[in-house]
């Protein structure tokens, strides 16, 4: 029950983004196809997360709990994000309370509570409790996917990000947020320290003992993000060396640096006097 609960908003933000998407087009301003499917593969992705399949095993297995979380906080928030636009998000960004809620997506504020909120809900007693009550843990999914979602924000800039904030630092956030999630890892592969009490009182799945389990779950997050890390770093990579290209182009016909810094990086270049 508690799974098809945390479902119904989900299908309640596919119809808002639906409406919305259509009413852009109506107006001759329709969402790109790939934002849409990149969207409609983070709400999959969600529904499979939150699925009483993996729910129950996450409730046995700290794999595949990790496995839910990675999804929810990670490849799901991302897919999320990608699939936002500015025009997309109007209608929010004019309340005034999410007007004022947008500095949580800077990098310096996004990039700390995502940290904490990472590592404040594997702390033991939190931890177990979200697999014990099902308000803690529908919150405690609500917290990854939101501050998942934050900490994707600057680094794929759907609204204008700090002007300090170009790809290069984007290189350096990314890796950050690695290292921050890799030293969690290494704790659950190394520790050889079962540190969840609550799976030692079930049986083991496969044969796996508490241990095997936690050091499985810590492998999971690990390779999941070195995965991601390295996609996300080819793809600032490519886009910094095209980037440049055009950023030279465009000085080279006399326009003014601060303006063609800003068309640039936001992918305005064609608006440009010629």
């Amino acid at each position: 029950m508690g799974a098809l609960l945390q479902l119904l908003p989900l299908a309640l933000v596919a119809l808002a983004y639906t409406r919305r998407a259509h009413t852009l087009a109506r107006r001759g301003a329709p969402v790109p196809r790939a934002r849409l499917w990149s969207f409609g593969i983070g709400l999959a992705l969600l529904a499979v997360a939150l699925s009483p399949p993996i729910e129950e095993l996450g409730e046995r297995t700290f794999t595949f709990h990790m496995v839910q979380h990675v999804l929810l906080g990670d490849l799901a928030a991302l897919a999320l994000v990608l699939g936002l636009t500015g025009p997309l998000l109007r209608p929010l960004l004019a309340l005034r309370t999410v007007e004022r809620l947008r500095v949580l997506g800077h990098p310096l504020v996004a990039l700390p509570f995502w940290a904490a909120n990472l590592y404040v809900w594997h702390l033991p007693a939190l931890y177990e409790g979200a697999l014990r009550h099902d308000s803690l843990h529908a919150l405690e999914h609500l917290c990854f996917l939101g501050f998942g979602a934050l900490m994707w924000a600057p680094v794929v800039e759907v609204l204008p990000g700090p002007a300090w904030f170009g790809t290069g630092a984007k290189f350096g956030y990314v890796v950050a947020v690695r290292l921050l999630e890799t030293v969690l890892g290494n704790v659950f592969l190394w520790s050889g320290t079962v540190f969840y009490g609550v799976y030692e009182k079930t049986e083991p799945l496969w044969g796996l003992s508490p241990a095997a389990d936690q050091a499985a779950a810590g492998a999971v997050m690990m390779v999941e993000g070195s995965v991601v890390t390295l996609a996300a770093l080819a793809w600032l990579f490519l886009r910094a060396a095209a980037e440049g290209e055009l950023r030279q182009e465009l000085l080279e016909r006399g326009l003014d640096p601060s303006t063609v810094q800003r068309a640039v990086r936001y992918g305005r270049a064609e608006e440009l006097p010629r």
